[in-house]
C-alpha cells in the first residue's frame, strides 16, 4: 500500500502512551524501539521511515531497500543520519524544525532563572533536612537576571524565542551566529570572543555539525567569567563534557543548567548527577505532552506533502 510507513523507535517520543501514530498515514508501523542489527530487517517493504534520534549510519543506508523513499527525523536535529549516503539511496530526509521552539526555549529561560537562585542548592538542602533557609537568613546565593548578559549562541527558531523572553526579563543581549545581522534594542551581534568574555549567562542553540562540536572547550571556557553560567538545551556535545566538568569542580565557572548531554543517558558515575553547582534534567525541553503531539501532527504534513509529490521540512 502506498505509504507503508514505520516507526522505528516509537517510545521515545510515546514514553507514556498517549500518542496516536496511525494519523501519519493509511498503513503504519509501530516499534517502541529498535538495536541497530534490526533496522534492515524491520524497513522491508517500508516506503517511508520515522526515527527519533536513533542513529543510522551510512553503512546502513546503503543497503536499505530501494522502497524506502522517504526518512523522517522526528526532531529539529538530523545529525544522527548519514544524509550523504540517504542522498546516494535517493532517499529524501526531512526534519521538524520548529515543534518545540517555546517548550525548549522556556527549558533554557527555566535554568536561568534557578541558576540566578541557586534554586537546586535549595531544594538539596530540604531534601536532607536543612531548613536553614528558613529558619535565618537566606544561606545561599540570589541575585537578579535583570541588568546580566546573556550570550546566545545561534538565533535560530529557538535562539530567537530565548532572546524575546530575556528582553522581558531586561536582560542585555550578545548573539553569536554565523548570519550578520543587525542591532536591536537590548541586543546586540558580536563575535564569539565578545560572547564569551561579557557574558554572565551563555545559552547555546546551534545545530551540532563537525564545526560546533565541542565548540565549548578548555580554550573557550578559559575566557568566561568566574560567576559565568552555562546552559545547553541543544546537542550535549556542543560541550567538552570532561572539559565543563573540571571547570565546574575548579570553580572556574558558576555553574551549568544541562538539559542535554554528551552520552544520553549520563553514566552512573558521572559527576554532573551530583555536582552542586549544576541542574540536570533529561533532555526534557521537546517532552511536554502538547510539543510530543505537535510532533506527530507535523511529522503527518510532512507524509502527506511528501506523497502528494510537495516534500517540506527536507533536509538533505
Amino acid at each position: 500500500m502506498a505509504g507503508k510507513t514505520v516507526v522505528l523507535n516509537a517510545a521515545r517520543m510515546n514514553y507514556d502512551g498517549r500518542l496516536d501514530f496511525s494519523v501519519l498515514a493509511p498503513e503504519v508501523l509501530v516499534y517502541d524501539d529498535t538495536a541497530q542489527d534490526q533496522i534492515l530487517e524491520r524497513v522491508q517493504g517500508a516506503e517511508i521511515v520515522v526515527t527519533k534520534e536513533l542513529p543510522v549510519s551510512a553503512e546502513t543506508l546503503a543497503a536499505f531497500p530501494d522502497s524506502v523513499r522517504l526518512i523522517c527525523e522526528a526532531g529539529t536535529g538530523y545529525n544522527n543520519i548519514a544524509l550523504p549516503a540517504a542522498q546516494a539511496k535517493g532517499i529524501t530526509v526531512c526534519n521538524i524544525p520548529a515543534y518545540s521552539t517555546e517548550r525548549v526555549a522556556h527549558t533554557a529561560v527555566m535554568m536561568i532563572l534557578n541558576l540566578s537562585s541557586s534554586m537546586q542548592i535549595q531544594m538539596a538542602m530540604l531534601a536532607k533536612g536543612d531548613r536553614s533557609n528558613f529558619t535565618k537568613c537566606l544561606q545561599t546565593d540570589h541575585v537578579e537576571v535583570n541588568g546580566k548578559t546573556l550570550g546566545v549562541i545561534g538565533a535560530g527558531n529557538i535562539g530567537r524565542e530565548v532572546i524575546k523572553i530575556a528582553k522581558a526579563l531586561g536582560m542585555q543581549i550578545l548573539v553569536y551566529t554565523r548570519t550578520p545581522r543587525d542591532d536591536e534594542e537590548h541586543v546586540k551581534y558580536v563575535p564569539l570572543d565578545t560572547v564569551l568574555t561579557e557574558c554572565d549567562y551563555l545559552t547555546l542553540h546551534c545545530p551540532l555539525n563537525e564545526n560546533t562540536k565541542h565548540l565549548i572547550n578548555e580554550e573557550t571556557l578559559a575566557k568566561m567569567k568566574p560567576s559565568a553560567f552555562i546552559i545547553n538545551t541543544g546537542r550535549g556535545a556542543l560541550i567538552d563534557e570532561p572539559a565543563l566538568i573540571r571547570a565546574l569542580q575548579e570553580g572556574r565557572i558558576a555553574g551549568a543548567g544541562l538539559d542535554v548531554q554528551e552520552t544520553e543517558p549520563p553514566a552512573e558515575d558521572n559527576p554532573l548527577y551530583t555536582l552542586p553547582n549544576v541542574i540536570l534534567t533529561p533532555h526534557m525541553g521537546w517532552k511536554g505532552l502538547e510539543t510530543r503531539q505537535r510532533l506527530v501532527s507535523i511529522l503527518a504534513d510532512n507524509i502527506h506533502a511528501f506523497l502528494d509529490g510537495h516534500p517540506i521540512n527536507v533536509v538533505s
